[in-house]
């Protein structure tokens, strides 16, 4: 599963975890998020993220 990394502070999208404080559950891939979803911690878009390598 491909982690993405938001560009502005770092946050790690791992979708083996998920984001379940915002309801999403553990192995929802980053492609599946809602279009509204945004990093948790800064609130950037979900098209603001690049694949982490």
């Amino acid at each position: 599963m491909t982690k993405y990394e938001c560009v502005a502070c770092g946050y790690i999208y791992d979708p083996e975890i998920g984001d379940p404080e915002n309801g999403i559950e553990p192995g929802t891939l980053f492609e599946e998020l809602p279009d509204d979803w945004v990093c948790p911690i800064c609130g950037l878009d979900k098209g603001e993220f690049q694949k982490f390598i």
